[in-house]
């Protein structure tokens, strides 16, 4: 399997793989990480599925919004899928990139599937003190300096510390994450939360009704791992825990993560996506 189509949609950075006609599968990453943040499952997955990959607006290649809100992102990739024809697609987020995909979800139901959200904290009081070296990265007033000259080494320590052990990054994923700036991860990170203090996952969720997988690593230290119970409220969600895998199961346990997400699209393809009464 190689990647066979990279363009820019819309202002964004799109990466398909895997045949065109096979059912569309669309992987969203988390703040300040890029559409190569998926590279370890995409071979498993492209086997099954046309692949769709994006970089949010301004992360990677794509290019910076007018706003971070998480609701004007989710139509931007709504748009981006409507130019792409795709009518129906299982849509998977990472971390942040879950809020996206649920608002995503809330605002097309008739176009989301099925939804699998991977390290998405549920709600504000699940959030843990982020490892020091993120802090450094991101709180000012120094944040901004550090940031700007970080190094690729640097980098790579930050992505560890969010994982339960030591992952191999290739040079080319570290490279992509040059395109992300202070100002796009500061902004995310202040609309993220925003979005889950107005209203928690589960509650969102909760009013959809759609097939859900959540995938949490047991050892996150960005999130509380049992938070992800949180999600049990939800009557259509499945809760995997993964031990000893911290925030990052794409990286730290790929085979494991791929395994689970194509058992859930191979079950969710069976429920026909619910069509709103006009």
């Amino acid at each position: 399997m190689s990647e066979y189509n990279v363009e820019h949609l819309r202002g964004m950075h799109v990466v398909h793989d895997g045949p065109r006609q096979a059912p569309p599968l669309l992987l969203i990453h988390g703040s300040g990480a890029s559409c190569g943040s998926w590279k370890p499952v995409v071979p498993a997955l492209a086997a099954h599925h046309h692949v769709i990959r994006v970089d949010l607006p301004g992360c990677g290649q794509s290019a910076p919004p007018p706003s971070y809100d998480v609701p004007a992102q989710a139509r931007r990739v709504a748009a981006l899928l409507d130019g792409l024809d795709i009518r129906h697609v299982t849509v998977v987020g990472h971390s942040s990139g879950g809020y996206v995909a649920t608002a995503l979800a809330e605002q097309r139901p008739d176009l989301v599937t099925s939804l699998a959200l991977i390290s998405t904290g549920p709600s504000i009081d699940a959030l843990l003190p982020q490892p020091v070296i993120l802090r450094a990265l991101l709180a000012p007033p120094l944040g901004p300096l550090i940031w700007s000259r970080r190094s690729d080494a640097t980098t790579r320590r930050a992505i560890n510390a969010t994982c339960a052990r030591p992952v191999d990054i290739p040079d080319d994923v570290i490279a992509e994450l040059r395109g992300t700036t202070y100002r796009a991860m500061r902004s995310a990170s202040r609309e993220n939360r925003a979005y889950i203090a107005e209203r928690s996952v589960p509650l969102r969720l909760a009013a959809l009704d759609v097939p859900v997988l959540v995938i949490f690593g047991a050892a996150d230290p960005r999130w509380e791992p049992s938070s992800a119970h949180q999600y049990d409220a939800v009557p259509t969600a499945r809760v995997e825990l993964l031990p000893g895998v911290g925030h990052i199961p794409m990286l730290e346990a790929p085979e494991t993560t791929s395994k689970l997400l194509l058992g859930f699209t191979a079950t969710a393809a069976d429920t026909p996506p619910v069509i709103p009464h006009a």
